[in-house]
């Protein structure tokens, strides 16, 4: 029996744990800003058992901000630790009307420092560099050593690479003569000789190692616009390298993202992607898909929603949900039935929030486990910023974000991370956040059920 029970408690913990959901393409709302995360272009790096995406601000635009460090145990909850480097108010590198693009970072062990590397830029363009920053830890302040053109050669969208043996690469692109791969000196704080040249135009490039092969991923060169990445091969970072080829399902521009960085995970990867909106970048999205790899053949399928279980590096497909229409369920204050001809059923549940507090209440959710777990919000929202919104599961309340969604007829998803109980006996409802705002107009609600 104690076995039994043992197992029991073990599946449990199994089912708890892997029932968090990755919905490519969702407003991902951080655990204590209450907003959208602002990591676009981004690396990530484990440390322990926690995982750092450092990314791009895009809250204001194009022009540079902050880079931005969020932290996660699971790959779905990530929490805002940090600016690495912010927005100087004189001019230079880091101050106002800059460019500072797809930041890296990697540990040197030998000088126990953590590197930074990004693209430097004027707005124009015209400067095409790479910039180096230091710190002793991974999510703190970084000192800017500078900026130059690694070799000489035009730098833009650019990645790091570190193999097994500690040796570091820059990967870079040069618009006058194709996609790099640079040696960095010992340290890691420049770049000592090149390792090899594809004189095609690629860019947003980043590489995996995995059974022996190195896979070097990049995007065609579309400006913000999506197209069919691709992918080459080899046995060493010199080459020979493989013809290029598509591992997204040809024609969908990958899933209408480009490559930003791709993260080991167990026997495979995951492909970390930008869902860019040129017309307002603060409002771009995640895509991140599971890679499958046989041999030298990479593919990835799309998934409207998937489970990675980050402790053991595995991850299933989405669960099977319920999907409650909002203008079904307990409209109060001055919530009410409204038109929306891209909802299922044409309708959504609209005025949430404003100054008569307009709730929508689901009620009798059905869930098959006791579990904290993931809800799909669907809704619109016209506006050109974030709309916000209490959603209360089972008498605990969370803010959460609602970017605008993509032409205020297309109904787009939000995420809840919530405790669910087994049973019919769950409640959700969403309200306005008490400043009379209006919440997103809810479309449905889509729940785990099993």
């Amino acid at each position: 029996m104690r076995f039994l029970q043992t197992g029991l408690l073990f599946l449990a913990a199994t089912v708890a744990r892997a029932t968090l959901q990755i919905v490519p393409g969702a407003t991902w709302t951080a655990t204590n800003t209450l907003k959208h995360v602002q990591a676009h272009g981004a690396g990530v790096i484990q440390v322990g058992s926690t995982y750092y995406l450092i990314g791009e601000d895009k809250t204001n635009g194009s022009a540079f901000q902050n880079i931005n460090c969020y932290s996660s145990t699971n790959l779905v909850e990530w929490t805002y630790v940090g600016a690495l480097l912010s927005q100087t108010s004189s001019s230079g590198d880091l101050g106002p009307s800059r460019v500072v693009e797809r930041p890296k970072v990697i540990y040197n062990s030998s000088t126990k420092k953590y590197v930074l590397y990004m693209h430097i830029d004027s707005s124009d363009y015209s400067e095409a560099k790479v910039g180096v920053a230091t710190s002793d830890t991974v999510c703190g302040a970084y000192s800017y050593l500078g900026s130059w053109r690694p070799l000489g050669y035009q730098s833009r969208d650019m990645g790091l690479f570190q193999d097994d043996d500690g040796k570091a690469y820059l990967l870079t692109e040069d618009r006058a003569n194709g996609l790099r791969i640079d040696a960095l000196t010992s340290d890691y704080l420049n770049v000592t000789s090149a390792t090899y040249l594809w004189s095609d135009s690629i860019e947003a490039p980043a590489i995996l190692k995995k059974n022996g092969y190195y896979f070097m991923f990049g995007s065609h060169l579309t400006g913000w616009s999506p197209n069919d990445n691709v992918y080459s091969y080899a046995t060493s970072l010199s080459g020979p390298w493989s013809s290029w080829a598509t591992f997204a399902t040809t024609g969908s521009n990958t899933y209408t993202s480009q490559t930003n960085y791709i993260l080991p995970f167990g026997s495979s990867a995951i492909y970390m992607g930008d869902r860019w909106v040129s017309s307002n970048l603060m409002r771009s999205t995640y895509v991140w898909l599971p890679l499958s790899i046989s041999g030298t053949t990479v593919s990835m399928a799309n998934y409207v929603n998937w489970v990675p279980n980050a402790s053991a590096g595995t991850w299933a497909a989405g669960p099977s949900e319920t999907q409650p229409e909002g203008e079904s369920a307990t409209l109060a204050g001055g919530a009410t039935s409204v038109s929306c001809s891209g909802c299922s059923g044409t309708k959504a549940a609209g005025y949430i929030g404003g100054s008569s507090g307009g709730s929508v209440t689901f009620s009798g959710v059905s869930s098959s486990a006791s579990t904290k777990s993931t809800i799909r919000i669907k809704y619109e929202n016209g506006n050109t910023g974030q709309r916000f919104a209490k959603v209360t599961v089972n008498g605990v309340a969370q803010t959460v974000a609602f970017l605008p969604s993509e032409d205020g007829n297309t109904p787009a998803s939000s995420v809840v991370h919530a405790q669910l109980t087994s049973g019919s006996s769950n409640t959700v409802v969403i309200a306005g956040v008490g400043d009379g705002t209006y919440g997103p107009d809810v479309d449905r609600i889509m729940v785990p059920s099993s």
